[in-house]
């Protein structure tokens, strides 16, 4: 395990050998959950010298509290296909952590959802949602159903069979759920009427991402990938650069790597990349943001469709990665671990100046350490991609008010907090003696907040 920062002195040492014994245990504990493990060790190799200096933090078990879920719910959801065939899919909902407020976090609908997956997830919004500043607490869930492909009769039944469980454990004080991958406003919408049908409440703090005209929040839809790109930006404003004339790789084409793109043309740079699970697109002439709007968000179509339709500027590399691409600044914005060790060697070689996780541990242990050894300005997931979360909180609030702010408004908010995030971090790891450490910034900033509430609150 790593003790990057450990401290000095027998303390220091002391608290390190804690940590890596409690990975150990809590590896033993969780059997089968390797993206787990790998986001509690990410956190826990950056504690020691926060540990060390409040003793009362290890005293109190302040982390092994953290690192055990409030709350596990693990359920059930039988459904009906068009053609009458019943299936039976898994419901997860992990509640982390609510010591700063309700359990915050999407529900990813994705053949590849398991326990771990939705552990790691509620793990990183712990940390992420205490960033934001705001009363939220961690949580996340969803289930190993593949909408892809589906008809919008079998996602409503299987929508509505998924709540009729979850709706028990749900409330706007209690736990909020959103979207993530593969639940967009169609999914939240079937989601938030079954609520209401089985409550007789029409309460819209429970669920956020929901439709503009029904209690939904301008810049929900823009808010993680403009917020990456305005974290990334404030990194590179440390360095007395910024994105005006940058060249820029951002992998997926999602909702997260569409407005990643926007935003980043937006401040002036060139984006050349997007992708999807096929392979991926470089245009020379940087991305056509509205042909990419059409194939992706209107027709549900391939990357490959959008080269085809772009004309000469844009070639289509079926299996490559957008890494091998030469570019100032790589936005990772598709899903875990798609950056490894090969690929931050590439993006070094090629002078990576920066690198900005839009999506939620995109980038491996060994990846972040070559980046970070080689001076990129490295942006970790739960700092640089909390502007999505950060706006679901927006929407709460205005939907506590009963209240529709303007898109300029909300936009502005979101500036404003991922400005704070991003200089949390920076003056956090300073402070602990690891300036320009955005990880170690993060880890600790979060870990402060959430442990003093903790502290506050008793033995709970």
């Amino acid at each position: 395990m790593s003790t990057v920062h450990a401290g000095t002195g027998a303390a220091g040492r002391g608290t390190a050998v804690s940590l890596e014994r409690l990975h150990k245990e809590l590896v033993r504990r969780n059997p089968g959950e390797p993206e787990f493990h790998q986001a509690a060790l990410e956190v826990l190799g950056t504690l020691a010298p926060a540990l060390a200096a409040r003793p009362e933090y290890a005293e109190a078990k302040i982390v092994e509290r953290i690192c055990e879920p409030e709350r596990q719910i693990v359920f059930r959801v039988p459904w009906q296909d068009d053609a009458g065939t019943v299936h039976i899919n898994r419901g997860f909902r992990v509640e982390f952590n609510s010591a700063l407020g309700p359990y915050k976090g999407g529900l990813r609908f994705h053949p590849s959802v398991n326990l771990g997956i939705v552990k790691f997830l509620g793990f990183e919004q712990i940390f992420k949602n205490a960033l934001t500043g705001l009363n939220i607490g961690g949580g996340k869930g969803g289930s190993d159903f593949d909408p892809h492909g589906r008809s919008d009769a079998e996602v409503m039944r299987f929508c509505q069979s998924f709540m009729t469980e979850l709706h028990r454990h749900l409330g706007e004080h209690t736990d909020v759920p959103a979207g993530d991958i593969g639940v967009g406003g169609r999914e939240i919408g079937y989601l938030f009427g079954q609520y209401r049908r089985i409550t007789n409440r029409w309460e819209a703090g429970v669920l956020t991402g929901k439709g503009l005209g029904w209690g939904g929040s301008t810049a929900r839809t823009e808010a993680t990938g403009y917020g990456n790109v305005l974290f990334t930006a404030e990194m590179l404003r440390r360095r007395d650069e910024d994105l005006d004339g940058q060249q820029v790789v951002v992998s997926g084409s999602g909702n997260v790597a569409i407005y990643t793109i926007e935003k980043a043309q937006a401040l002036g740079a060139n984006v050349l990349t997007c992708s999807d699970s096929g392979g991926y697109v470089i245009d020379e002439k940087g991305i056509d943001l509205a042909l990419l709007k059409q194939v992706k968000e209107v027709e549900r179509g391939r990357i490959e469709e959008y080269a085809d339709r772009r004309g000469a500027s844009a070639r289509y590399v079926p299996g490559g990665r957008v890494w091998d691409v030469a570019c100032d600044v790589a936005l990772p914005s598709a899903t875990q671990n798609e950056l490894d060790a090969d690929a931050a060697r590439i993006l070094v070689r090629n002078g990576v100046k920066a690198v900005s996780e839009g999506a939620n541990m995109p980038t491996t242990p060994e990846a972040v350490a070559l980046l970070q050894e080689a001076g990129v300005a490295f942006g970790p997931g739960k700092a640089a991609n909390a502007g999505g979360v950060a706006t679901s909180a927006l929407e709460m609030r205005q939907n506590s008010g009963r209240e529709s702010w303007t898109f300029e408004r909300t936009e502005g908010e979101l500036a404003t907090i991922m400005r704070t995030i991003h200089d949390t971090c920076a003056e956090t790891a300073e402070r602990f003696g690891a300036p320009g450490d955005y990880v170690t910034g993060a880890n600790i900033a979060g870990f402060e907040r959430v442990a003093e509430a903790m502290m506050a609150q008793g033995l709970i």
